[in-house]
């Protein structure tokens, strides 16, 4: 499985989006959104920045604090990381910049990223990106969630992601799933989820509890206890099926 990086992925996205070229509808789009760029950081700051946009807050303002998130090396190392899980996860996804352009779960976790970013100096504009991605996407992950790189956020209707949460590198998961806390206790309370992990479709993961590295979780189920690495559980209530 080759992935590509920096200058090789953002020449490969042109590359993909030059095959479109004769397609009038879309050219328009794709020079505003790609070929009007040199590089992944610029694009995608403009991206990202446009699903924020509101009269309330100056679209000035947006533009550059997403920019500034989107020139750390840490943050623009994860979202390649992303697109590349994403490409060889996703049997619907043929194109490397399809993610970039068309998935509402990779824009979420974007805009995710900046208010991570922005969390300790500027929380009430991450609170605003959360609020805002929550109505536009349906996708709730809250600022101080801790998301590694290479996640795939598939299809991405209906997840919440609570404050405490942790996921690991190279996770996914898919729509209606919910990293939540119980109750009203403070500190950790929502569950730490491993590397690799698989988080199926509606799946519940609650509580102070921890999903091991490779573990995988089956659509529906509901999970109230620690599950060990490269385990599979499903049920209500989850219970290992092999370990």
């Amino acid at each position: 499985m080759k992935k590509l990086y920096k200058e090789d992925l953002w020449n490969k996205i042109l590359e993909e989006v030059e095959l479109f070229s004769n397609d009038k509808t879309m050219k328009y789009y794709f020079k505003n959104n790609i070929l009007n760029f040199n590089n992944l950081s610029d694009a995608l700051s403009l991206l990202i920045s446009k699903n924020l946009k509101s009269q309330e807050v100056h679209e000035d303002n947006i533009i550059h604090d997403v920019g500034v998130a989107f020139k750390s090396k840490d943050i623009i190392h994860a979202i390649e990381e992303d697109i590349n899980e994403i490409y060889h996860k996703d049997p619907a996804c043929n194109y490397f910049f399809q993610p970039m352009l068309f998935y509402k779960g990779f824009h979420a976790l974007q805009a995710y990223r900046v208010a991570n970013y922005w969390v300790e100096e500027k929380l009430s504009f991450s609170l605003y990106i959360q609020s805002v991605v929550s109505e536009k996407f349906n996708v709730d992950i809250h600022p101080n969630a801790k998301m590694g790189k290479g996640i795939m956020v598939d299809h991405a209707s209906g997840v919440v992601i609570g404050e405490t949460a942790i996921v690991g590198d190279y996770s996914s998961i898919f729509h209606g799933v919910t990293l939540g806390g119980v109750g009203s206790e403070k500190g950790q309370r929502h569950p730490q989820v491993g590397k690799n992990v698989l988080l199926s479709a509606n799946s519940t993961i609650v509580g102070n509890i921890k999903i091991g590295d490779n573990a995988k979780i089956g659509a529906g189920s509901v999970v109230i206890d620690d599950i060990p690495k490269d385990c599979t559980a499903v049920g209500v209530p989850a219970k290992v099926i092999n370990n």
